[in-house]
């Protein structure tokens, strides 16, 4: 169990990124998190792995209070939690299964990691994981030489070494056109079904929301201003979520 307890965030500028924001998300859960660009959810999620620190509040993972871990206890809970990014954040320079052996780096010994020395049993681990994502052919290409969604796999990939209980989804179509998008979302969904991983997803529309999730939650300017089954964003709750010009496509 995931609970986000009275988190809020405040920038050097004074920006106020979160104000109080309250939910929980249950194991195995496929959660949306909607909102216009600049209204928290990147924050969010960053929030919930401290790779930015809240304001105040807590994030409580399993009982665990990872606003307040120590460094050691925040790199086992880390382990857990996997990360994928809107821009992929590879290697672009170093081969695909390198990059996806680097989800592993939380498990090795710093000398090993430093040296990118990896135990035979990750190498096998990471071409299953590629095959997984459906690019095991492309283990020893270049990460630079792939499609923008062969990228985001690769992500995945990495993701998935972390044998994580949660993924952690920033956005991660935002940069792919609709027919990569689905493919991306399919095999997110695939995960969250098949192995039961809990998955966080920003995004921005609705469509894929109502399509991939089982729940919403949405920001705007910060504030938790729904929270429910992604049918039930009506015409009027919409608005409210992107503003009184939005209009819905589809």
């Amino acid at each position: 169990m995931l609970e986000i307890r009275n988190l809020s965030k405040v920038y050097n500028n004074n920006v106020k990124a979160l104000d109080d924001v309250s939910f929980s998300v249950r194991p195995g859960q496929f959660l949306a998190v909607i909102g216009l660009s600049g209204s928290g959810k990147s924050t969010l999620l960053r929030c919930i792995n401290r790779l930015i620190e809240p304001t105040e509040g807590q994030v409580i993972l399993n009982g665990v209070n990872v606003t307040a871990a120590s460094q050691e206890e925040l790199r086992r809970v880390r382990r857990r939690i996997g990360m994928i990014f809107q821009h992929f954040n590879l290697v672009t320079r170093s081969p695909v299964l390198t990059n996806t052996l680097a989800g592993r780096l939380g498990y090795l010994n710093p000398g090993w990691s430093l040296l990118n020395r990896f135990p035979k049993e990750d190498v096998i681990q990471a071409h299953a994981k590629l095959e997984r994502v459906g690019i095991g052919d492309k283990a020893h290409v270049r990460a630079d030489q792939l499609s923008g969604g062969q990228q985001q796999r690769v992500g995945i990939a990495r993701a998935l070494m972390q044998d994580p209980e949660i993924l952690l989804a920033d956005e991660p179509v935002a940069s792919l056109d609709p027919v990569l998008a689905h493919s991306i979302m399919n095999i997110l969904k695939d995960l969250n079904r098949e192995d039961n991983i809990t998955v966080i997803c920003s995004l921005h529309f609705l469509d894929l929301v109502q399509q991939y999730a089982d729940r919403a939650i949405a920001l705007n300017k910060g504030k938790l201003v729904f929270d429910g089954l992604p049918h039930e964003i009506d015409d009027a709750k919409f608005k409210e979520i992107y503003g009184q010009e939005a209009k819905r496509i589809g």
